[in-house]
Parts: structure tokens; C-alpha cells; sequence
């Protein structure tokens, strides 16, 4: 007599609640690798990048602000911030808060209930669980929130941050995320940002701008020099960053189609074209190569092509490098913060986003985006007024950042100081955290000189100025 087979559960598909008929293995895979490679960006690539291009005294400090938001987003997603991104409607440009932490939400199919458009498009509605698409968008939502940190590493109150990092998840992040992604009013008009170069970038640069603003600068002494304390480590995190936006623009079609497939090779193509031409720059200008500018106009690239990835064709991925390696180039001579966040984020979503507008081929807008003739200006009329449109939801973006950042902050300055202490400002890790990045001397204690070797003017220098 034969042995029976035995059919493993995992190939039971449609016979066993583990596999059911509407789940497509290699959709859900794909989405949860793309959501892990967007994760690395955070955790480890933004920390060890922060850690690495910052002076050696905040090394600490500016790496442990990246981890605990990558951390604090988490119970704040779960608990209300992902339905006020993605759920049902409670305003235009915010969803209603809710629980995504009971089986019987997280099992069932994705939906993204307020996509639907009009009568015309049905709302989205990907082949795995709701469980993936909840992981996959609160890496975006943590990420985001770690790229604002670059604008106030080296003066902001680490419990000032421990504060302000939940409550702009809450009132900021998640108006970006649902007005353009989640089926509100900049939705329904038909903006296009294919993977959040406003809903990340633009949103994080003048976030960050804006928080810049309220703590204040930097010390005198940190200003005239910053140099970076270790570029390896910082080539390390900028690497993790440029591989893992194959997943943070690869998985944003919701499926591994051949949209991804273009938006990972458009990402890049501009990203790769960005550093080439931002090197050029420093060499015409500054007779070098700069490795912190090949990590700048990297950067750049990436952002740029973000609201574009799986929109345009290539040439105009070719052409959208170029571009990102000129014009922030030029912005970072005038205007600088920490680490550059406004302009590599700010200046190169608003660049992206403005490109998508002109360059976004209708044949390719009609795969990913519900506004039926979608298209760019180049391709005719009405492609002019998405030119208009794109300019308009970044003046959305821009305003209510500044809004929403500028109250959240004055609320946390009653209770907490949103600025370091002097002392703190002066020493860095040590006096903020009782802890240092390096130990060095000896066989392995800390090094004495951090108090007694700084300069005589840190304490005194603090002129009045932004960055």
C-alpha cells in the first residue's frame, strides 16, 4: 500500500486560513523584503551615516537620535498613526485614528480604503495581509522622521526629541502621508508622488528647517568647524542608504510589476548620474573630489527621482541627475544646516517633484497612478497643469510642516528646554549622555581631554543665526 502524500500548509493554497486564494507569495515577499531594505535605510544606514559625518563629540548623540525615533514610531503606528495615514477619511487630508493591532485587522487582505477615485478606480488593494502593508509603511514613517534628525543633531535636547518625535508622527507625518498617499485631497487631484518625495523628503527638509529654526544654532566654534569624525563609517551608512532605495522605490506599485522594475533602474540611474555630477562641481569650483560631496549629491539623486521612479523613462532619469547634482550644489553655498537636510531633502524633493511634472510619460503614469491621463507637460495638454499641481502640493507640504512643527515645538518648550544646556553644547556626548563613542586611551577609558581640551571660546560663542 502507498504512503499518502503529504501536501506541506504553506502549498495548501485556498485549503488552510495560513494561505488563502486571494494571498500571491511572491507579491508578499517582495513587499516585505522591500519593507526591511527601507528599514536598513533607518536602522542601521541613517545611524552609522550620522554617526560617522558628524564631529567626534556628538558621534553619540546624532547616532542615538536616529535609533530611538527609528524605535518610538513603532507603538505610535500601531496604536493610531497608520489609520490616520491610510484609513477611513475623517478629513481631507486626514484619516481617523484607530488600533492595527487585533488579527482580525492584520490577517485579512490590504485595503487602502479612501484610494478609490471617483467612480472610476477602485480603491487599492494588494494581494498579501494587512500585517505587510503596515510594516512596509512604517519604515517610511520612521525613516522620515530620522532625516528630519539630521537638521538638529549637535543642539537639540534629546528629551525635547524623545518628545517631539511621537507627536509630529501624529501631526505632521500622517496629514503628508494620507493627503497624498492615502486617499486625500491631494490624492483625489491627482498629484503625483510616486514614492514620497514630499511625503519624506520635502516633509523632513523643512520640518527640519523649521525645528532648526526654534532650537537655534549651533555653537560658534561647532559651526566654523565640523569636521566629520569617521567618513568610512559615514561611506558605510551612505551605502546601506543608495542599496536600500531599491526597496524604498522598488515596492512602492505595491508588487514587484514591471513599473518596480523601472522605478528600481530609474533610481539608479539619477542617483549614480547626481554624485558623478556633484564631484564634477566640486573639481570646476574647488579643484577636488569631495567623498562628503559624492555622499551629498547621492543623496540627492535618490531623492529626486523618488516622486518620479516609476514614472518617467530613463533619459529623463538621466536628466533629473544632472539636475540634482547642479541646483542643490549651488543651494548648500548659501544656506546650511547640520547636515545639509534642507537641501538635500527640501530643495531636491521640490526639484523631484517639479520634474514629475514635466517628464512623467502618460503610458507610464496610467500603470501606477488612479487619476486616469495622468502625464506630464511634456506630453501635452493637460500636462502643463500637472506641472501646476505638483507646484502647488509642495506649497501644501512646505506650509503645513512649518505649521505643525512650529506648534509642536512651542507646546514642548512650555514643559521641556528644546535646546542643549551650555555644557552640553560645549562637551557633547559626555555631558548628554554620560557616555562617548570612542575610548581610545588606555585600555579602553574614556579620553580625559573631552572637558579639558576644548577651545576657550565654546561657551562664550553663540551668535545669533539659524544653522
Amino acid at each position: 500500500m502507498a504512503a499518502a502524500s503529504v501536501v506541506p500548509v504553506a502549498y495548501q493554497q485556498g485549503l488552510v486560513p495560513a494561505v488563502p486564494d486571494w494571498l500571491n507569495k511572491g507579491d508578499n515577499t517582495w513587499q516585505m523584503v522591500s519593507a526591511a531594505l527601507v528599514g536598513m535605510q533607518g536602522m542601521p544606514g541613517l545611524v552609522i551615516l550620522y554617526a560617522g559625518l558628524v564631529k567626534k563629540k556628538w558621534a553619540l548623540n546624532s547616532a542615538f537620535m536616529a535609533l530611538y525615533a527609528f524605535a518610538a514610531v513603532m507603538p505610535c503606528w500601531m496604536l493610531w498613526g497608520y489609520k490616520m495615514s491610510f484609513g477611513h477619511k475623517l478629513l481631507p487630508f486626514w484619516g481617523k485614528p484607530g488600533l492595527a493591532l487585533s488579527q482580525d485587522f492584520l490577517i485579512p487582505q490590504a485595503f487602502l480604503p479612501s484610494t478609490r477615485y471617483k467612480n472610476i478606480t477602485a480603491a487599492i488593494q494588494p494581494l498579501y495581509p494587512t500585517a505587510t502593508m503596515v510594516f512596509f509603511q512604517y519604515a517610511f514613517a520612521a525613516v522620515t522622521v530620522i532625516l528630519l534628525a539630521g537638521s538638529v543633531l549637535a543642539r537639540m535636547s534629546i528629551k525635547a526629541w524623545m518628545a517631539f518625535v511621537p507627536l509630529w508622527i501624529t501631526f505632521s507625518y500622517s496629514v503628508g502621508a494620507y493627503s497624498i498617499w492615502g486617499g486625500g485631497f491631494l490624492f483625489q487631484w491627482g498629484i503625483m508622488d510616486y514614492s514620497g518625495g514630499y511625503v519624506v523628503h520635502l516633509a523632513s527638509g523643512a520640518a527640519g528647517f523649521t525645528a532648526a529654526y526654534w532650537v537655534g544654532p549651533r555653537l560658534k566654534a561647532d559651526r566654523e568647524e565640523f569636521p566629520p569624525n569617521n567618513l568610512l563609517l559615514a561611506l558605510t551608512g551612505a551605502g546601506i542608504l543608495w542599496m536600500g532605495w531599491t526597496g524604498f522605490n522598488g515596492g512602492d506599485p505595491f508588487s514587484p510589476n514591471v513599473d518596480s522594475s523601472l522605478a528600481v533602474l530609474n533610481t539608479h540611474i539619477c542617483a549614480a548620474t547626481s554624485l558623478l555630477t556633484w564631484i564634477c562641481w566640486d573639481v570646476i569650483h574647488f579643484k577636488k573630489p569631495s567623498v562628503i560631496g559624492a555622499i551629498q549629491g547621492m543623496i540627492t539623486g535618490l531623492v529626486c527621482i523618488t516622486p518620479a521612479a516609476g514614472l518617467v523613462q530613463g533619459w529623463a532619469a538621466l536628466v533629473m541627475g544632472i539636475a540634482s547634482g547642479i541646483i542643490p550644489w549651488y543651494s548648500m553655498m548659501y544656506l546650511n544646516d547640520t547636515l545639509g537636510v534642507f537641501h538635500t531633502h527640501a530643495v531636491a524633493g521640490i526639484l523631484g517633484g517639479a520634474l514629475t511634472g514635466l517628464f512623467a510619460h502618460p503610458d507610464l503614469s496610467s500603470m501606477f497612478l488612479a487619476v486616469p491621463n495622468s502625464k506630464g507637460a511634456f506630453y501635452g495638454s493637460p500636462g502643463g497643469v500637472q506641472f501646476l499641481k505638483q507646484l502647488v502640493g509642495a506649497s501644501f507640504i512646505i506650509g503645513w510642516n512649518i505649521l505643525a512643527t512650529s506648534i509642536i515645538l512651542q507646546v514642548i518648550k512650555v514643559v521641556i528646554p528644546l535646546r542643549m544646556t551650555e555644557e552640553e553644547l560645549t562637551i557633547g556626548d559626555d555631558a548628554a549622555h554620560g557616555e562617548e563613542a570612542y575610548a581610545l586611551a588606555g585600555q579602553g577609558q574614556r579620553e580625559q581631554s573631552t572637558r579639558n581640551g576644548i577651545k576657550q571660546d565654546g561657551l562664550a560663542s553663540m551668535e545669533p543665526s539659524l544653522v
